[in-house]
C-alpha cells in the first residue's frame, strides 16, 4: 500500500483541497473587495488641508515623510506650535510616525470629539435607511467609550470601517514593549467587545497582557499596543486566503514600530490573519523587535523561519481546539500562507496554549498561553512552558535577556 507520509500524491491531495476550501469561500463570503478611500473622507480632506499648511512661515512635512524626518520637524517646533498643529490638524498630526507620543493623544481626542460630534449629527439624518442610523449610533458609542478618561489613542482614522491603535502603560518610558497585532474583522466596531468576547477584542487582548506582564515581573515598566491600524479581511473570503492586506498592513506596522520612544525591546504577538501579516513584516522589522509569538496561526508565508529573515525570535503556540488547524498549510498561486508554524520543522519555539479555548481564546487571564506571552513580552524566557511538542523551547535564552 503506498505511504502518504511525505509522497507527491499528499502533496497534490493538498492542493486539490486548498483550491476546494477558496471556491467554497468565494461560494460563500464572495470577494472581499478593499475599500479605496473616497475623496471626502475625513482623513483625506484633512491631509489635502496639511498640504497645504505652513507653520512659522514654513511649509508642512509630507506627512508619508519617514518618522525620523517627522520627528526632526517636530523638534523644531516650540510647545505652543505643536499644539496649534495638533488642534488645526488632529487627523493628521493623530496618526503621524514621528510626533510625539503625547501630542498624538491629544490630537487623537479632538479628532474623536469631533467623528462623534459628525456621528450623532447622522444618527437623526433622515436620508440614511434605519441600518444607517444605527450603525451611526454604534460608531457614535464607540467614539464616546474611546474618549474616556485616561484612554491613550495613539492613532484613529474614522474613515470606512475605520483603523485605531491604543497604549496601555508608559510608551516613552517602557522597559519593554508589546504590540499585538489581531486577525480578520478588526475595525473600529470590534475593538473592544462586551463579555464573553471581551478579551477575543485588540483591546481586551492588550488589556489582559499588560496586567499578565505586569504580574509577572513588577518591577519592569511595560507598555503594551492594541494594534489594529491596518484593513483587515472582512470574514473568511478571499482576502483572508491571500496576502494582499497582510503586505499593506507589514508596512504600517514597519512605520510604526520605526517611529516608537526610546529603545526598549520590542514583542509582536500576532493573532490569526495577524501572523500573515507579521510574516511579511519580519524581513523589514527594526533590530529591536526581540520576539515575534504566533497564536493560531494559519501560516506565515513561508515554509520555514528561516525564510523569516529576522534576528526575532519566533515563538508559535495553538490551542488543540482551534478550527484553524483544519486549514490547509500551503501556497498555491498566492492562495494561502505556507507551512504551520506549529509544525516542529517549522523551526519556531513551540510553547504551551494551555487553558486557551479554541481560536480566540488566548488571551484569557488565568491560561497558560497568556501567562508564556506576558513572559515572552517581559524577557522572563525561562518560565515560558513549552509544548510537548517543543521540550526545548527556551533552550538558548536567559530569563533577563532584554531587561
Amino acid at each position: 500500500m503506498t505511504s502518504f507520509d511525505s509522497s507527491p500524491t499528499l502533496t497534490a491531495w493538498r492542493a486539490l483541497l486548498a483550491v476546494a476550501v477558496v471556491f467554497v469561500m468565494l461560494a460563500t463570503t464572495g470577494w472581499t473587495a478593499v475599500r479605496h478611500p473616497h475623496s471626502d473622507e475625513p482623513r483625506t480632506v484633512a491631509l489635502a488641508s496639511w498640504a497645504r499648511g505652513h507653520v512659522a512661515g514654513r511649509a508642512l512635512p509630507d506627512a508619508d515623510a519617514p518618522p525620523r524626518r517627522l520627528a526632526q520637524f517636530f523638534a523644531t517646533l516650540t510647545a505652543a506650535q505643536r499644539t496649534r498643529l495638533a488642534d488645526k490638524y488632529p487627523l493628521v498630526v493623530g496618526n503621524l510616525n514621528g510626533a510625539p507620543v503625547t501630542l498624538r493623544y491629544h490630537a487623537n481626542r479632538l479628532a474623536l470629539a469631533q467623528a462623534r460630534k459628525v456621528e450623532r449629527q447622522r444618527m437623526h439624518d433622515a436620508r440614511l435607511s434605519p441600518d444607517g442610523r444605527a450603525e451611526a449610533l454604534r460608531r457614535m458609542n464607540r467614539f464616546r467609550s474611546m474618549l474616556a478618561e485616561g484612554r491613550h489613542i495613539l492613532a484613529f482614522d474614522p474613515s470606512g470601517k475605520g483603523r485605531a491603535a491604543e497604549v496601555f502603560g508608559d510608551l516613552d518610558r517602557a522597559d519593554r514593549v508589546s504590540v499585538i497585532v489581531p486577525g480578520v474583522d478588526t475595525n473600529l466596531l470590534t475593538l473592544e467587545r462586551s463579555a464573553p468576547m471581551v478579551n477575543a477584542a485588540p483591546v481586551g487582548m492588550a488589556k489582559s497582557l499588560y496586567a499578565a506582564e505586569r504580574a509577572a515581573r513588577p518591577g519592569t515598566r511595560t507598555a503594551v499596543i492594541a494594534w489594529a491600524d491596518y484593513t483587515t479581511p472582512a470574514g473568511i473570503g478571499m482576502d483572508a486566503a491571500i496576502g494582499n492586506l497582510a503586505q499593506r498592513g507589514a508596512v504600517r506596522l514597519n512605520a510604526l514600530l520605526g517611529a516608537l520612544p526610546g529603545d526598549a525591546p520590542i514583542s509582536l504577538f500576532c493573532h490569526s490573519y495577524g501572523s500573515v501579516l507579521c510574516g511579511v513584516a519580519a524581513h523589514e522589522l527594526p533590530s529591536r523587535v526581540a520576539d515575534i509569538a504566533v497564536a493560531g496561526s494559519p501560516g506565515m508565508r513561508v515554509e520555514n523561519a528561516g525564510q523569516l529573515r529576522t534576528g526575532a525570535r519566533v515563538w508559535a503556540m495553538r490551542d488543540h481546539d482551534d478550527w484553524i488547524e483544519d486549514v490547509p498549510n500551503l501556497e498555491l498561486g498566492g492562495l494561502g500562507h505556507g507551512a504551520d508554524p506549529v509544525d516542529p520543522g517549522f523551526g519556531a519555539r513551540i510553547v504551551s496554549a494551555g487553558g486557551a479555548v479554541g481560536h480566540s481564546g488566548y488571551f484569557e487571564p488565568g491560561t497558560e498561553s497568556l501567562s508564556n506571552f506576558a513572559s515572552i513580552g517581559v524577557g522572563a524566557y525561562s518560565s515560558v512552558s513549552c509544548a510537548n511538542s517543543d521540550s526545548a523551547c527556551h533552550d538558548g535564552v536567559t530569563g533577563s535577556q532584554g531587561i
